[in-house]
């Protein structure tokens, strides 16, 4: 049975308001929900932003909402609220509205052991060099499974700004900051999980939690081998020296189990670029940093083969099947998602970001040795880490563009005979994918 989130009052309007949001629907509905009781916890934290700025020791300021009683088989809701980031968002560039996205992970322990992802959507208010973060509310689910006190801990957290990963990890032992007590069931009962006409309590904007992934996506499965992702609408921004361009392309993210490993297969559906002019074969390279989310911290590198035959001028440039190797890094529920795009040609390099994030694939995984938490899984390629020092900013949480710091460059891709005529860019025109 899934409860409904309802925040107890008298913590003042912001917790009324959140009270009268979340539980209105459940007080239309006449379900009976006895009241969360969650209190703000505070620790000392680490944030490690991309490579190029130091990291940053802050105080994280959560609140954890649960309902205080249920019973084995209920699916409860989880509420991670933000009253503090551990850092501020560095002086390097202002970050727009809805370009920041948290993911984390929360602890259940006591008579339950368990790792709750925790993901919000990607909205916030524009945020200016400098300016606190403002991350919004992480929601997750767990179902009970024991009788007894279950106790739910906030654990590390995951910032993602303009396709950057900034991951904050506690420092000090994080007290709990909320209890369900858990009464013996028989399992059977059912949901009560939001309906669509509560839809004016929920986020405007879908947020990507494990339960986006497709059909037969859990990665233990009974001995299953081969998991399909869910195939994904990705729109990218792609940034040259003479103007930006932009495309949307369905994205597909593939897995096979390999010992505790798996190998991994990014598909794209379309093209996202034509040429403006004739390539030679083995002169176009693609790769992309898949990101992970939920109970795994970092990216996988995967990349594709040089094309094997020549472009022909105003033809549409394919992405061929990326590959790599992803070796997990921490045990629990991990969401994939498609991340930047990087294509070299002739000596010169595009990157494209994508603009919306969008889960395509959930694995359950198990921790292995210099697995990717935090870091960055790669197979045969360059890849892009979640930690990094250097010169940089105090108060840093997120690189968005700033060459000097290490953070995504988009550099204009133009083919050699366009260099030497001094005339065309490639064109970012979405055609079908010729098979």
């Amino acid at each position: 049975m899934r409860r409904r989130v309802i925040p107890v009052g008298g913590r003042g309007a912001g917790a009324a308001a959140a009270a009268l949001v979340l539980g209105g629907a459940g007080v239309l509905l006449g379900v009976a929900v006895t009241p969360a009781l969650a209190a703000e916890v505070s620790f000392a934290t680490r944030c490690v932003p991309p490579a190029g700025i130091d990291p940053v020791d802050g105080t994280t300021k959560v609140e954890i909402t649960a309902p205080a009683t249920a019973k084995v088989g209920d699916t409860v809701d989880i509420v991670w609220k933000f009253a503090q980031a551990a850092s501020k968002n560095p002086d390097i560039i202002d970050l727009p509205a809805n370009s920041v996205q948290p993911s984390g992970t929360l602890k259940a322990a006591g008579a339950q052991t368990a790792d709750v992802a925790m993901q919000g959507p990607r909205e916030n208010p524009a945020i200016p060099k400098g300016g606190a973060m403002v991350l919004s509310d992480m929601k997750g689910t767990l179902k009970l499974t024991a009788p007894g006190a279950v106790t739910l801990t906030p654990d590390a957290y995951t910032v993602n700004a303009m396709s950057t990963n900034t991951v904050c990890t506690p420092t000090e032992t994080v007290q709990k900051a909320a209890t369900i007590e858990v009464a013996a069931g028989d399992g059977s009962s059912p949901s009560t999980s939001p309906t669509p006409s509560d839809s004016a309590s929920l986020p405007a904007t879908p947020t990507p939690t494990p339960s986006a992934s497709a059909s037969g996506s859990d990665g233990t499965g009974g001995g299953q081998t081969d998991f399909t992702g869910k195939e994904v609408q990705i729109p990218y921004a792609c940034k040259t020296p003479i103007g930006d361009k932009s495309a949307t392309s369905p994205v597909q993210i593939n897995a096979r189990k390999n010992g505790a490993s798996f190998d991994l297969t990014v598909q794209f559906k379309k093209s996202v670029m034509d040429s403006p002019a004739d390539i030679p074969k083995d002169s176009v390279k693609p790769s992309m940093e898949v990101v992970l989310g939920g109970a795994d911290k970092g990216t996988v590198h995967v990349e594709g083969p040089m094309n094997s035959a020549a472009i022909k001028s105003g033809d549409p440039i394919e992405i061929p099947d990326l590959t790599g190797t992803y070796k997990p890094g921490a045990s629990g529920t991990s969401t994939l998602s498609p991340g930047v795009l990087t294509v070299e040609a002739l000596g010169t390099t595009t990157t494209c970001t994508p603009t919306e994030s969008a889960v395509s694939l959930t694995l359950d995984t198990t921790a292995q040795p210099g697995g990717a938490a935090g870091g960055s899984s790669s197979s045969g390629g360059s890849s892009t880490g979640g930690s990094g020092s250097g010169s940089g900013t105090d108060g840093g949480l997120a690189a968005t563009g700033s060459e000097d710091h290490g953070a995504v460059k988009a550099l204009g891709l133009v083919a050699g005979t366009a260099i030497l005529l001094g005339a065309a860019i490639f064109t970012f025109l979405p055609r079908r994918r010729t098979r």
